[in-house]
Order: C-alpha cells, then structure tokens, then sequence
C-alpha cells in the first residue's frame, strides 16, 4: 500500500476520493500536459482514470502515487512505477502551476528518490523528461541524472530518457 510521506515542505497522501476535483484540474492544464509530454485527454477519461487509482492501483499495490500538498493545497501528483521502455521503475511528477519555480521539483525528486532507494530497495530510477523542458532538464542534472538515450514519441516529439542511482541520496 502506498504510503504518506513527507519532505521539508510537502506531504505525499494516497489519493482519497475528494481529491478528484484536484487530479482532474491538474491533469486538463494545457502547459502540465506540454511538459508532462502528453496529449489533453478528455475529462471523463480522467476521472477514469483516478478512479481506476482508487479501485485498482491501490488494492492490488500496482505501483505507488500520491497527492502532493502544500500547507493544505494541493500542489501536484507523484509516482513510483515500473517503466514502460526500460527495465526498471520510473518516476513521474507533476506540479500544478501555481507551485513551479519555487524549488519544489526538485524536493518532489529527491523524496522520490530516497523512498525508491530507502523503502523499494532500488539502486537506480528513471525519468523521462521532454527535450524542450529545460528547466527539469537542468534540475535532473543538478540532481546527478545521466542520459540513457533518447525518445521519439509517435507524434514526432522528443523525450529524454534519465537515469540516477539511489545511493547518491539515500
């Protein structure tokens, strides 16, 4: 079961279902969905979405994802799961954008990072981030990611796919 965890600002909390509204809004923001590298999807599939967190996720401990808050707002989603073009598990953010620039990627990142390596036991994790998101491009560097190659998504758009080692942060 997913656990709650905390950083210096920020609780991770399992997704309860008042949250919806929350994971909706996030994920139907056109520039979180630019940098996340994915399309808008339809609000209705959405909410199918989290609720599949709530009936499948969760009960059968598919992977771990959470909520993030900040002093009681909600600032954004987390992940820990396996990876879909490696061979490992990935780690997936997004910050609302009301919460960029203020230095809470990279706190997300590193709880991410320790939990994977503290709580998982893995020694490495992925990240993919889109070739033209600079930004977490530079805090993935700050952060010791290494390149693993490059991707091409079906619509022509390019990704980088990132590699760090847990042991440098647990």
């Amino acid at each position: 079961m997913t656990p709650p965890l905390r950083t210096q600002h920020l609780e991770f909390t399992p997704y309860r279902p008042e949250d919806e509204d929350h994971f909706v809004a996030l994920l139907r923001d056109a520039d979180v969905c630019r940098w996340m590298g994915q399309e808008l999807v339809p609000e209705p599939d959405i909410r199918t979405l989290f609720r599949a967190i709530l009936t499948d996720v969760y009960p059968q401990d598919l992977f771990d994802v959470w909520g993030l808050w900040l002093d009681g707002a909600y600032a954004g989603h987390a992940e820990v799961k396996r990876a879909g073009n490696v061979d490992g598990h990935e780690l997936v953010t997004a910050l609302a954008p009301a919460f960029w620039g203020r230095g809470l990627g990279t706190e997300v990142v590193l709880g991410l990072i320790r939990y994977a390596g503290e709580e998982l036991g893995l020694e490495e994790v992925y990240g993919m981030v889109g070739a033209e998101n600079t930004p977490s491009l530079a805090m993935c560097r700050r952060l010791g990611f290494r390149p693993v190659r490059d991707v091409v998504a079906d619509d022509g758009s390019l990704s980088r796919l990132l590699a760090v080692s847990t042991a440098d942060w647990v």
